[in-house]
């Protein structure tokens, strides 16, 4: 019945050939729409397929920079982050490469769609965890198939909320995100942020706390990316605006400590060049000001006070009255 309803009738068709003859239907056009149009696709350089993203690495730059300073303060030790190197994996692939357990974090990147993950391998997890509770984070390595007590994963959500807020600062100078943590996980057989068959992007973190070291996974679904591939093809502008507090405090502190020359001017006066030439110790030169009134404070030759001359502890000073009003000073 489905094949017999598109054989057209003997009226339908002299119709259609009445059309065709009239110029007002042209066969070409109608079955370049029917067929649709080719789009050339690289099996070797598609960025999909390889898994790149353009100046993602520039994120996870400015994420370590945060996080070395949140996990030092968290951990009271001395902490170093390094990539090891971003990779490409279907999803179903990627499971395949995490151990059982593994202490993950499901997270959600808003307003982008789909969800992304973090995972921390059990060494790490456990010098986490020892260091959070006053130890020396030279907990030792469980014994195989030893499941993270409850306890441990409520340590690692505080940890995994620190990773988030210095992410999401990360994130900022490229697009405004908000990370939300939606549940921790061990057994990775539980996780399906996408479809097994889709694409994810990868960046590998080793994290060193004095002499134990591990290593932090993050993956990102290629979907989520996407939406704002054109943002970070842009170029690496947006890092220019992350800073680094560390750094920042450092030169604020400098800038602080700085000496500035500061200079009260009494008065002026005016004399010639033979008045000059004759000046001799003891000669009294007359200001154009009386000492009581207020004097005008420089610093580094820049007016910027105003004050009244006195004596503190022996010593002349000087008692700031007024800012200097003058604009552009």
């Amino acid at each position: 019945m489905a094949a017999a309803e598109k054989i057209l009738t003997k009226a339908e068709i002299e119709a259609l050939l009445n059309a065709v003859f009239d110029g007002r239907i042209e066969p070409e056009k109608e079955l370049a729409k029917t067929e649709g149009s080719v789009v050339t696709y690289d099996l070797f350089n598609s960025e999909a397929h390889k898994g790149f993203v353009p100046n993602l690495d520039i994120i996870y730059d400015s994420y370590i920079r945060y996080s070395r300073v949140t996990l030092s303060n968290r951990l009271r030790k001395s902490v170093e982050i390094k990539k090891i190197g971003a990779r490409s994996y279907k999803f179903d692939d990627f499971l395949q490469t995490l151990p059982s357990p593994v202490c993950m974090g499901i997270f959600k990147i808003e307003p982008l769609k789909g969800a992304a993950l973090i995972s921390f391998d059990s060494t790490l997890v456990l010098s986490l965890v020892d260091s959070l509770l006053g130890g020396t984070g030279s907990a030792k390595v469980p014994v195989a198939n030893r499941m993270f007590t409850s306890i441990e994963l409520r340590l690692m959500e505080k940890i995994v909320g620190d990773v988030l807020q210095d992410l999401e600062k990360a994130w900022a100078p490229l697009y405004a995100t908000h990370m939300n943590l939606l549940r921790m996980e061990m057994n990775p057989r539980l996780i399906s942020i996408v479809p097994p068959e889709y694409q994810i992007v990868t960046m590998s973190l080793k994290l060193q706390i004095e002499d134990i070291s591990g290593n932090i996974m993050f993956a990102i679904p290629y979907m989520t990316i996407d939406p704002i591939r054109d943002k970070l093809k842009a170029g690496m502008q947006f890092d220019l605006m992350a800073i680094d507090p560390q750094w920042s405090s450092r030169l604020s502190a400098e800038i602080l400590e700085a000496p500035m020359e500061t200079i009260v001017e009494m008065g002026n006066a005016r004399i010639t060049l033979r008045e000059l030439l004759e000046l001799v110790p003891g000669d009294t030169i007359m200001l154009d000001k009386p000492s009581s009134g207020e004097m005008l404070v420089k610093v580094e030759g820049v007016p910027k006070y105003f004050g009244i001359p006195g004596i503190r502890h022996g010593n002349k000073a000087i008692q700031i009255s007024k800012i200097c009003s003058n604009r552009g000073q």
